[in-house]
């Protein structure tokens, strides 16, 4: 039940549904994200999938995050 909490918290926030939010999961899970071309593919998706344009400078910012591990795990953290 939670599961579908966070969904629908996630949804009304963004409108991004539960079936590309799993869909963009499983392309990140087979993914190799220490490669710069695969987290900026994903980077990418996620801007799209939110409607959003991500400039060079923020995709950059974004990157360098995640290769640095500052991207929290608990979703809740984010929330």
């Amino acid at each position: 039940m939670e599961d579908k909490n966070i969904f629908s918290k996630v949804e009304e926030k963004t409108s991004v549904k539960k079936e590309d939010i799993i869909k963009l999961a499983k392309e990140a899970a087979s993914k190799d994200l220490s490669k710069d071309k695969n987290i900026r593919s994903l980077i990418k998706e996620v801007a799209k999938i939110a409607g959003k344009e991500v400039s060079k400078e923020k995709e950059e910012k974004i990157l360098e995050a995640i290769k640095k591990d500052k991207i929290p795990r608990d979703i809740k953290n984010i929330m």
